[in-house]
């Protein structure tokens, strides 16, 4: 999992704590429990029911893997970041049976979501690939899922920008505000934290070229229009990076991505993606 950018210990973490709001206290199936005897064993497969991009084999396999206490076996048929379609078989688990059932929902959960943000971010990447603009994610994520989300955008042919508040230093409107000026909350996020990336949000030429000034080497330019965000890549844009964000849309993608802005930031690839439609299919005895 470290080779993918995912923490095994958090990994686990999250589903730990999803399957106890699904097991309750004490922890039990009561289904399977009265249906299953407990030295049943079965295989199931994991199967796409739409068309998509997978992600989140791994976390599914620490699900199987929790339930059964690593007894189930996990034999990924795709891998992370790979497009599928309906009624393509992604994985084949083997195990007690009572585990994989109370597995099953869990699992889904946490594929199905995950598989559904690579899948929307795939959208964005293809139709930017050669234009020279790079889909970015957002902090605007589910609580809690952070990691996996951000994951599924990487998966999905995305790029994370900051993680949290901690990584990156990120003046937007109420830091200007409260700071007096672009220029003076620039000066004291270097004061306190002088080894800290800095991005500064603009919304006007003017406020771009003073960020510049500033020492700035990465600007959001929020909800300017395709021909303002031009005009600022033309002024600052051998200066620093540009980021296009607000509103943006695959429909508007194009007309953004022809200004010459080195990333488009899409808040929807996390907070809005429907789902990738899997199921769990017991297989006959």
């Amino acid at each position: 999992m470290a080779d993918l950018g995912l923490d095994l210990g958090e990994v686990q973490r999250i589903v730990l704590t999803a399957l106890a709001e699904d097991l309750g206290t004490p922890p039990r199936d009561v289904t399977s429990e009265s249906t299953i005897p407990p030295d049943q064993i079965d295989t199931a497969e994991l199967v796409a029911r739409a068309d998509g991009v997978v992600a989140g084999l791994l976390v599914a396999a620490e699900v199987f893997a929790a339930t059964s206490a690593g007894s189930a076996t996990f034999r990924a048929v795709v891998a992370d970041g790979d497009r599928v379609r309906r009624g393509d078989v992604l994985a084949v688990i083997t195990g007690p049976t009572r585990a994989l059932l109370t597995a099953e929902r869990t699992a889904l959960n946490l594929i199905c979501r995950m598989s559904g943000v690579a899948t929307h971010t795939r959208k964005w990447a293809d139709l930017l690939a050669g234009s020279g603009a790079t889909v970015l994610d957002t902090r605007k994520t589910t609580p809690g899922l952070r990691m996996l989300e951000k994951y599924a955008v990487r998966a999905g042919g995305g790029t994370n920008k900051r993680m949290g508040l901690y990584d990156v230093a990120m003046i937007k409107d109420n830091h200007k505000l409260a700071a007096g000026s672009i220029t003076a909350a620039y000066q004291l996020v270097r004061q306190t934290f002088p080894d800290v990336a800095v991005q500064v949000e603009v919304t006007t030429l003017a406020e771009a070229v003073e960020a510049v000034q500033a020492g700035a080497g990465f600007l959001l330019c929020d909800n300017m229009t395709p021909e303002l965000l031009a005009e600022v890549v033309q002024v600052v844009g051998d200066r620093v990076e540009l980021e296009a964000t607000g509103n943006l849309t695959l429909e508007t993608a194009t007309a953004y991505a022809d200004t010459g802005v080195d990333y488009l930031s899409v808040g929807g690839l996390t907070h809005s993606s429907p789902i990738l439609d899997i199921a769990l299919d017991l297989q006959p005895r």
